[in-house]
């Protein structure tokens, strides 16, 4: 006799066809985000490129992770009607969360260190989340984790899931984007393509993409100091610890993530804090706007692989990402006397940048 068990709930499966419906119609309302160019001396032959990821609705490159773990745990029935989402997260992540949380309906906390800007609260809070602060950078998985248990809701668990939630082979993907953006270029094709280590979802992304497409770009990812990503990556460690302590939110953690891919990587960068402050400073006046302080680190990154193509007289393009408005800094990186509290000089680092990075000549006044 056969034996059969029926665990089937047309509610909740209606419910979870609904909340794909609502992510999917969110991001036909959006359009893709610009590359912007960062204007070089022509006779250089080298051109770099910003991906403007601040212009998302959520005003983040984390929108896009967003909306892909949200679309992940729904398809695996791990969201329930009703049930409170729960992530560790050091800010921006937590507010495009908080944005697809309440797109579907359901309640969202973010665990989020002490000491986190108080913007990028006020952004979580508007967008329908409610904060719970921890005192340890280490301990916001651990009390995310029992939180869920606590509840009755779910840990979305960017660390761990960052790196499979997204489809690398394209649906649109951030690699397949920039391809397609670069088409007409001079340099369609890059020779680098530089993030931040984040979650390690993003590098994982454009890593496995480079391959599947058999592009001959490569990858480089910056890491801040204080992070385990540089030194887990060198000595292809996972069990590597950091000290911790950059104040460079959102791209450095204390240990290698399970969502950081390290094989697909074939380079990596550990920038200073104080380089990646100047680095958003110097871009904040070339754009015109205040950038966030990855968007400096990767900045730095740039600037070192642009000195090296120049040394051996390689023309060609590179790719970076803007990640994050400088807005949610205005009170923490853009803040001299918060600067120098910390000890950290950036003048040194302005004029290396300045250097790397010089304006075209047409650009300057009076030239």
């Amino acid at each position: 006799m056969l034996d059969t068990y029926d665990r089937s709930d047309d509610r909740a499966r209606a419910w979870i066809a609904r909340s794909v419906r609502l992510i999917e119609a969110d991001a036909r309302r959006s359009a893709d985000t610009h590359l912007l160019k960062l204007d070089l001396p022509e006779q250089w032959g080298i051109d770099v490129y910003f991906k403007d990821e601040s212009t998302h609705p959520t005003g983040s490159l984390k929108h896009r992770l967003a909306r892909s773990l949200f679309l992940y745990a729904l398809v695996n029935g791990w969201l329930r009607e009703g049930a409170p989402v729960i992530e560790a997260s050091s800010g921006s992540t937590a507010v495009s969360e908080a944005h697809f949380a309440r797109l579907i309906g359901v309640p969202f906390i973010a665990v989020i260190p002490r000491g986190t800007s108080a913007e990028k609260v006020r952004l979580i809070e508007a967008a329908g989340g409610r904060c719970h602060e921890v005192g340890r950078a280490d301990a916001l998985s651990e009390e995310a984790a029992r939180l869920a248990h606590e509840l009755g809701g779910h840990f979305l668990d960017q660390f761990t899931y960052a790196e499979r939630a997204t489809d690398w082979r394209g649906n649109n993907n951030i690699a397949e984007s920039v391809h397609e953006q670069l088409r007409l270029e001079r340099h369609p094709m890059p020779a680098w393509i530089v993030v931040g280590a984040g979650t390690g979802g993003t590098s994982a992304t454009f890593g496995r993409h480079l391959r599947y497409r058999e592009h001959d770009t490569r990858l480089c990812v910056v890491d801040v100091e204080g992070s385990a990503f540089y030194d887990g990556w060198r000595e292809r460690d996972g069990s590597i610890q950091g000290p911790g302590g950059s104040c460079v939110e959102g791209i450095g953690r204390p240990g290698v993530e399970a969502s950081f891919i390290g094989d697909v990587i074939e380079r990596m960068i550990r920038v200073p804090d104080a380089a990646s402050i100047a680095g958003a400073r110097l871009l904040a006046d070339r754009f015109g706007r205040p950038v966030g302080g990855s968007t400096g680190t990767n900045l730095v990154g740039v600037a070192m692989l642009v000195n090296e193509m120049r040394a051996s007289g390689k023309q060609g393009s590179i790719v970076t990402l803007l990640c994050d408005s400088g807005d949610r800094y205005l009170d923490t990186l853009y803040d001299d006397e918060w600067v120098s509290s910390r000890g950290i000089d950036l003048e040194s680092w302005r004029r290396e940048l300045e250097i790397a990075l010089p304006k075209r000549r047409d650009q300057i006044v009076g030239v």
